[in-house]
């Protein structure tokens, strides 16, 4: 029988043998405790490779999922990131161990204010937390090196493209919610140019002025 994952470490397998090969991203989730980030009824499943419900529908972002879209932006360390879609905070942490900075927009008052409390808690320091209409962005703070979006749309808002630096890189789920493929995309003179698809995944819908409509179709 096999054991029940409990440490970072028990991560690292999954997210090799999903092809990450990024060594500052496995150092980021080998020492980015996952369990600080989940209800506390789930902390079983914190280190397996798996999403966990987190309340209001929501779930996390798979882990190897997640790698996979952050190695995509090819951080360096030095960037300026935008992240829609909070959740708990994990994948915020991991990005705020890979670049200068985040800022980090939630749509849910009180999931946000848990991942603030588990964020403050891991003693990271260099993030933003809003909450709001992420479809929108977080304009008073652009131009962005880098856009994750942990939800699906169709097509990228154009308030997002607006606020990524030229040659920035933006990756989101393309799709209707439930069946997208992950896109990277970079900012190029003329607009954004598809730099390869991540994966296949299903992610909850972008809600918002620029997203889907709460209750109905997309929003014009």
């Amino acid at each position: 029988m096999n054991p029940v994952p409990r440490e970072p470490d028990d991560l690292l397998r999954p997210l090799r043998a999903a092809g990450i090969r990024d060594e500052r991203l496995l150092e980021a989730v080998r020492t980015t405790p996952r369990a600080g980030f989940v209800p506390a009824g789930q902390v079983a499943a914190a280190y397996r490779d798996v999403p966990v419900a987190i309340g209001e529908g929501q779930v996390t972002t798979q882990p190897s999922l997640s790698a996979g879209m952050i190695e995509s932006l090819a951080l360096g360390g030095s960037e300026h990131v935008l992240e829609v879609g909070t959740g708990l905070g994990f994948q915020t942490a991991l990005l705020a161990r890979l670049a200068a900075d985040v800022v980090s927009i939630e749509m849910r008052p009180d999931i946000a204010r848990q991942a603030r409390a588990n964020l403050s808690r891991q003693g990271t320091r260099n993030v933003e937390l809003r909450i709001g209409d992420g479809s929108g962005g977080v304009p008073d703070r652009a131009p962005y090196d880098a856009v994750l979006v942990s939800a699906a749309f169709p097509e990228v808002p154009a308030p997002l493209v607006a606020q990524l630096r030229q040659h920035g890189r933006l990756v989101q789920p393309i799709g209707p919610g439930g069946h997208e493929q992950v896109v990277c995309f970079e900012r190029t003179a003329s607009g954004l140019a598809q730099v390869r698809v991540v994966t296949a995944a299903c992610f909850v819908r972008l809600l918002g002025r620029y997203g889907f409509a709460p209750d109905g179709p997309e929003t014009p």
